[in-house]
């Protein structure tokens, strides 16, 4: 006799993937047209662009996984290099270092550590691999593309790319511990990310799962503000408008 349960079909999985996709493909839509508005945004030494982009990608990261976010961070690139991008492949490939050197970084420790102190911590070591990966990659791979020579780009990593990287990177940190529950709140009222149940996404330092914790924390808005206003006050000061 067969068994009675053999021809049971799980739907549950093949409906959460579908809303998976969803999820990822509006993320990297959003992130696209926050790249193309980034572009408005004064560049730093004539050729240096802010992104913002990783603020959305890092928040697609938290929530579903690294992986998440390294595969938007690719989709995203790729599109650029062929709608608006005209540094080609090289752009395109130093586009994909930077976000995936932030944002996977930032979605490891995250994930590991599911609290406010591990979404900070996450943060702030993506800073220091995004600022240390394209300092590397910059010596590197710059000079293809600028047609100068290796010497003079070692002259700039100090005193430009060095900056502008913990600019950058400090700009979509603050963006990302202002906005990832609001944003993560309106994906789960169009229900294409699960309930969390009594945990909430960056809850206390001590990780309690306590609802209360999931209450806004003065002081954790009060730092996310301060910092975001100052890496814009930096920003401005690289720009040259302060």
């Amino acid at each position: 006799m067969s068994d009675p349960n053999s021809n049971v079909i799980l739907v549950t999985k093949p409906r959460t993937n579908v809303k998976t996709i969803t999820s990822l493909g509006m993320l990297t839509a959003i992130s696209y047209v926050v790249m193309l508005l980034s572009k408005a945004l004064p560049q730093i030494s004539g050729f240096l662009q802010l992104d913002l982009k990783d603020t959305v990608i890092c928040i697609g990261g938290f929530v579903f996984g690294p992986l998440a976010a390294a595969v938007i961070s690719m989709v995203v690139a790729v599109v650029e290099m062929f709608t608006y991008s005209d540094t080609g492949i090289i752009g395109c490939i130093m586009n994909m270092l930077a976000t995936v050197s932030f944002c996977c970084t930032a979605s490891f420790v995250y994930k590991k550590v599911h609290t406010k102190k591990g979404a900070v911590l996450g943060l702030s070591l993506g800073i220091v691999v995004l600022t240390a990966v394209m300092l590397l990659w910059n010596y590197l791979i710059t000079p293809l593309y600028m047609g100068i020579e290796r010497e003079k780009i070692v002259e700039m990593l100090v005193p430009i790319f060095l900056p502008f990287n913990l600019v950058k990177g400090g700009l979509n940190m603050a963006l990302i511990l202002l906005l990832y529950k609001p944003v993560v709140s309106a994906l789960r009222r169009a229900r294409l990310v699960p309930a969390s149940g009594s945990r909430c996404e960056l809850p206390s330092v001590s990780g309690s799962s306590d609802p209360r914790n999931c209450k806004l924390n003065p002081g954790f808005l009060l730092f996310s503000l301060t910092l975001l206003a100052t890496f814009v006050t930096l920003a401005l000061v690289l720009m040259g408008i302060l």
